[in-house]
């Protein structure tokens, strides 16, 4: 997966995720992508994805709890 595929699929999660839910969808793709994370930086996908700066942390955060939790669906 490309940096420019993992920003798509970002922007696709961050602009459909239901009113209040934005945050919580980046803690997903954190989630899910934990391990194509692991070759690109959070902020660069952010950046790539036309996104506030800021929610590279969530991101990051999400990339964390991959190790402890796994996604029903």
């Amino acid at each position: 997966m490309t940096i420019q595929d993992l920003a798509n699929e970002l922007r696709k999660m961050y602009d459909t995720a239901p009113k209040n839910e934005q945050v919580l969808h980046l803690h997903l793709f954190g989630i899910k992508y934990a391990a194509e994370l692991s070759r690109f930086s959070p902020a660069s996908v952010v950046a790539t994805a036309g996104i506030p700066r800021s929610y590279g942390t969530e991101i990051n955060k999400g990339r964390n709890l991959a190790r402890y939790v796994e996604l029903k669906r």
